[in-house]
Parts: structure tokens; sequence; C-alpha cells
């Protein structure tokens, strides 16, 4: 009997309501990054046909405008991994709420649509920062227990960060009468649909004051003392002594097996993980979730709603997809990261090429695209299952796995690197997709739906599994496995 209470008297302790609380405090405050995220991203959507309409811009050039804040993303991203490493996880966060305060209000005033690029890859850069720390520092002061359900309050952030810009633009176009038509202060209502974003980039701000720094870039920079200080502080009746001695071991090891920052490797000149955490983030967005984010306002319009009803269904998919990633926060922990992801593959891929045979049978109407029939809510159905599916899977699982697979000494430039190839990724797919819907929409989505096939074969293949496992544990899964096949296989000749 003694055996099996010991144990349990150890560990219980890190479960205290208290110190769940607390975590999960600082969790949601590092994840507001996501919020500015989402809601960058997607405050464009209902801003698109008026600016295409008030500047005469074409089919490219308004792609283009739309994904302008992509390529700044990127940059931030990749630049994000270096600066956390250097300068820490709170100056991120506030240089980057710095920088989308500016874009916002640049991007609201904007008198052409070169400045409105401009402004746009400004806050981009802000987002690509924050959307490398807040994974990174959520994953660093979690226990390995809450790990998973943590890491995905960053897509539940983005979620509500989407849902807060549709529906603010939702607000804006009914009040005006259309985003086009002038509101407050001589301005139209498209502008302050940007302007609007200046309030979560100064909460943002404040947020990034009071945090504290994450304990394990302290314990690289050799500040053991106050790393303590922030783990007595968050986990009050955790074993500080016993996470503090796995920092340092696991970046011993690293040391000693000559990682020490270096993200290069012998497979096309990275290391195969840091592969894995690219390959992810890119299949995350070449299924085409954000075309249902950027342009589902002027998608449903194209197929005969009208511009009120069109911003009406693209909030409603949004709070669908804020639901359905609360499930995937709830299930993470329990079932764990591959059969997620690979059902959301599944799901996707069934309901993409449902659209694209849904789109396949559409009619032009006195010179405008139209769904007949049972087609037009055929699709509706499909593009919610489709968000549905990746809500519950690869929006918020990816992330987890972002802030965990990555050995600690390059954690923040992997990071760095996979967002910014998720953000490259993501650009591509919203610059083309204008030109594309207007030469085939069946071939643009049974394109996204080929890339969502290939997703589930990847995780099928590549993707380990890291549920369970300590934050030292699951970063050197990988490389583990890797390393014991030369090891064993001239064994077995002798």
């Amino acid at each position: 009997m003694t055996n099996t209470t010991g144990p349990k008297t150890d560990r219980m302790p890190t479960d205290k309501p208290a110190t769940n609380r607390k975590v999960i405090a600082l969790a949601i405050a590092g994840a507001f990054g996501g919020f500015l995220f989402g809601f960058d991203s997607s405050v464009i959507n209902g801003a698109v046909e008026a600016i295409q309409g008030q500047f005469g811009l074409t089919e490219a050039i308004t792609g283009f405008a739309v994904a302008s804040a992509l390529l700044g993303a990127a940059t931030g991203a990749f630049l994000g991994g270096r600066f956390a490493d250097r300068f820490g996880r709170i100056p991120v966060m506030l240089a980057g709420a710095i920088v989308f305060f500016a874009s916002s209000i640049g991007s609201g005033l904007a008198f052409g649509v070169v400045d409105l690029i401009v402004w746009r890859v400004v806050g981009g850069i802000g987002i690509g920062l924050a959307s490398v720390v807040a994974p990174a520092y959520i994953a660093e002061i979690s226990p390995r227990q809450m790990r998973g359900r943590l890491g995905s309050l960053q897509q539940l952030s983005i979620t509500i960060g989407i849902f807060a810009a549709l529906l603010s633009d939702a607000v804006f176009a009914t009040t005006a009468g259309g985003a086009s038509e002038i509101f407050w202060w001589g301005l139209e209502a498209w502008r302050w649909m940007f302007l609007i974003a200046a309030i979560p980039a100064v909460v943002y701000g404040v947020i990034a004051l009071v945090l504290p720094e994450s304990p394990r870039y302290l314990v690289l920079h050799d500040k053991e003392t106050k790393a303590r200080e922030v783990l007595l502080r968050v986990w009050p009746h955790g074993d500080v002594d016993r996470e503090l001695r796995d920092m340092k071991a696991s970046i011993d090891d690293d040391i000693k097996a000559k990682r020490t920052g270096s993200l290069r490797g012998q497979v096309l000149g990275l290391k195969p993980i840091v592969w894995v955490g690219i390959i992810l983030s890119v299949f995350q967005q070449f299924v085409g979730i954000n075309v249902i984010f950027y342009y589902s306002t002027t998608l449903w319009s194209a197929v005969g709603f009208e511009e009120s009803s069109s911003l009406a269904i693209s909030v409603a998919t949004s709070v669908t997809n804020i639901l359905v990633t609360l499930v995937a926060i709830a299930l993470v922990d329990r079932i764990g990261r591959r059969p997620i992801l690979l059902s959301g593959s599944i799901g996707m891929t069934v309901s993409l090429a449902t659209m694209a045979v849904a789109f396949s049978q559409s009619v032009m109407v006195d010179g405008e695209l139209a769904l007949q029939g049972a087609w037009g809510p055929i699709a509706l159905v499909a593009a919610n299952v489709f968000v549905i599916s990746f809500g519950a899977s690869w929006g918020p699982v990816v992330w987890v796995l972002l802030g965990e697979i990555f050995p600690n000494t390059i954690r923040a430039k992997a990071l760095g690197l996979a967002a910014a190839a998720q953000w490259v990724a993501n650009f591509l797919i919203t610059v083309t997709f204008p030109p594309m819907a207007a030469l085939s929409l069946p071939l643009t989505y049974g394109m996204y739906a080929l890339f969502a096939g290939l997703s589930f074969l990847f995780v099928l293949t590549k993707v380990p599994e890291t549920n369970g496992m300590s934050l030292d544990e699951a970063n050197t899964l990988l490389p583990h496995k890797n390393a014991a096949k030369p090891k064993t296989q001239p064994k077995l000749r002798r």
C-alpha cells in the first residue's frame, strides 16, 4: 500500500487548482498574440470589395493587397525566433504590440493601395513576432499534464480574433449601410474596420508589460535565480528543483551533442525535426483554410448571397471555428496529437472535394456566378464541415506540436522558421485565390483537397506522438528514433 500512495502524494501538488489557475492565466495572456494574428489576418474580409472598388484594383492586385500582411508576418516570424532567443519572449511581445498599433492606424487612414499595402506589411511583422513567441512562451510555462490544452489556447485565440474581426466588419458595414459608405468622422466603414484593431494592440502591450519572463529562456541565459522565482510564482506547489534540473540537463545534452542553437542538419541543410515543423506549417495553410476567412464574404456574394447575408455567414462560420477549437482543447491531451490530425485530414479532404464538385455545377446568371438548386446549400454545408474538420484538428494541434517538438536551444529559432514557412504558405494561397477562382473554382478546391489528402500521409509516416511526455522528452523523441537506426544495423550484421 505504501508503494502506491507515495508516488500519488508526490504528484498531487502539481495538480492543485491554485497552481492550475495561475498557469492558465499566464497561458491565456501569452496567447493573446494569437488574437492579433486572427484579427489582423481576417479584418480585411469585409473590406475587400470596398477597397477593390475605391482604388479600382484588378483581381491580382486585390489578392496581393489582401495577402501583403502575410509577407510581413513571414519576416516577423523569421526574425522573432532570433529576437526571442536574444532579448527574451516578453520584449518581443511588446515590440509586436507597438508595430501592430501603428499598422492599424496607418491602414485605416491609407490614401491609396500602395501605402495600404505598406502598412499591412508593417502590421504583418508585428503579427509574425507574436505568432512565434506565443506558442514558445505557453509551452515553456506549462506543466506537462496541461501543456497540450494550454498550447491549444494559441489557436483558440486565433479563432476568437477571426470572429471579432468578422463581427466588427459586419457591425460597421451594416450600421453604415455598406462597407463603402461613410461612417464616423467622414471616413468609410472599411477604414474603421482597420482602425478598431488599435484596441487589441494596446491590450496586448499592457499584457506584455505584466507577464513574467519564460523560465526556460532565463535558464538558457544563466539566470537560474530569476527562473526559480518565476517557477515558484507560477507553480508554487510544483517540484521546482526537478524542473530546473530537467531544463539544465536538456541544455547540457544539447551542448554535448553540438546542437547549441544551430538549425543545420543533413537533410537539405536542416535538422529532420525542423523539416517536420516546416511541413506541418505548410500543410496547415495549403488546405486553403484562410480562403474561407479572408474571402468568404466575397465568395458567398459571388454565388448569390447579399452582402449582409454573406457577412452573417462569415460570422457564423467563425463562431463554429471557436466551438470546435474548444473541442480540440478538451481532447488533445486525452486522445493524442496524431489521431486528431489524421481524422482532421480525412474530414478536410472529403469536404473540400465536395466543394469542388458543388462549384463545378455553377452557372452564369446575368454575368454573375451562381449555384442553383441544392448546390448552394451543399457548398455552404461543405465549407462549414471543412472549418469544423480544420478547427478541431490541424488548427490547434499544429501549434501544440510546434511548441513541443523542438529542442530547447533551437525552440525559438525553429518555431520562427516554421512560422515563417506558415506565413509564406498562407501568402501563396491568399494571393493566388482571386486569379485561380476566376479561372476555375472546382480546380482551386480540388487542389486544396489534394493537399489535405497528402497531409494525412505525412502525419501517418513522419509525425511523432508527444502526448503525455515532458517538454524535454517530447523534443528529443524524433532524433532518438532516427539515431537508433544506424547503431542497430551494424550489430545485426555481426
